[in-house]
């Protein structure tokens, strides 16, 4: 099985979920949270955002880095061929 990774930086307590564009130039990509960042309730919610936003089972997504941090390495497990252009396209919105 092969696996991927990448980092987000999730902004919890937000007026919506949603996510795009990056933090600083090739940063990592920005994911907004409304869920408070208490009881992991914001990193499953940023993963939960993110499996929907790449159309990829929030199953197959792990955070394996950055757990009480604002930036989160996440881990794809089994990625489809095209993540980077998924990841890609949502990396250049704001």
């Amino acid at each position: 099985m092969t696996a991927r990774r990448f980092t987000i930086r999730v902004k919890p307590g937000a007026k919506g979920d949603h996510l795009g564009g990056t933090w600083g130039e090739n940063g990592p990509l920005n994911v907004w949270v409304s869920k408070p960042a208490v009881d992991g309730a914001a990193n499953r919610a940023a993963v939960d955002i993110v499996a929907s936003a790449l159309k990829i089972p929030s199953r197959q997504l792990e955070i394996v880095a950055g757990h009480t941090a604002r930036i989160k390495t996440i881990e794809v497990s089994d990625p489809p061929d095209d993540l980077d252009q998924r990841l890609d396209r949502w990396r250049s919105k704001r």
